[in-house]
């Protein structure tokens, strides 16, 4: 079970992102502050949901968290600052549009970069830990995939509908016969997924 809160004195934020790992679009991360009583028999980290539960608990969350926001860092930016920071801005931007200022912030993950002055815990596989990563996890995940979902329909050839900008073998294999469309991170590297299987069967086999 998920844990309400990580500490008592202090009003706290979760916070987390999504579409660290993918070829194209944005990264999008979410702030929330949920109530010290919030509960959800289902919410954990979103990537163990389906798509229809994230759906659901999105509504339950904006419409029960004391303040909540999205914000998102383009695929230009990722380019110029590198994923890393890109994830760090997108988590700070999300935190300047909560309606009520937090006094602690909860991250999901290793590392952070220090939001002004307030103080913050870096919790490894948070979203799975705390209800208030997890809340930020759903609509981090949720927002980025209507975005994903949009774009799609101007490049269908990306899969970018089922995918949404990860790595499939399939979109890998679009990269490399269309190239790169305006929304792809251009300091991705793509590779091709055969080459990816034959290292794997020749690893396996030791003979590489």
């Amino acid at each position: 079970m998920l844990l309400p809160y990580y500490q008592e004195e202090r009003i706290e934020a979760g916070c987390d992102e999504a579409g660290r790992g993918c070829l194209a679009g944005p990264v999008f991360a979410a702030a929330v502050i949920l109530p010290r009583d919030f509960y959800h028999e289902i919410l954990t980290d979103s990537k163990q949901l389906k798509a229809d539960e994230r759906a659901e608990l999105r509504v339950f969350i904006e419409k029960n968290a004391i303040a909540w926001a999205v914000a998102e860092v383009d695929h230009e930016e990722i380019d110029r600052i590198n994923i890393l920071n890109a994830s760090f801005l997108a988590m700070h931007k999300a935190l300047d549009l909560l309606a009520l200022r937090p006094e602690y912030i909860l991250v999901d993950g290793n590392r952070f970069k220090s939001y002004r002055d307030l103080p913050h815990s870096c919790i490894v596989k948070g979203d799975g830990k705390f209800f208030s990563i997890a809340a930020a996890s759903i609509l981090a995940k949720t927002y980025r995939d209507d975005f994903m979902q949009a774009i799609s329909l101007l490049h269908p050839e990306y899969d970018w509908c089922n995918n949404k900008g990860y790595p499939t073998i399939k979109h890998r294999n679009a990269v490399l016969q269309y190239g790169f469309s305006p929304y792809h991170r251009k300091t991705f590297r793509v590779t091709d997924p055969q080459l990816d299987l034959f290292r794997t069967v020749h690893a396996e086999s030791g003979t590489i």
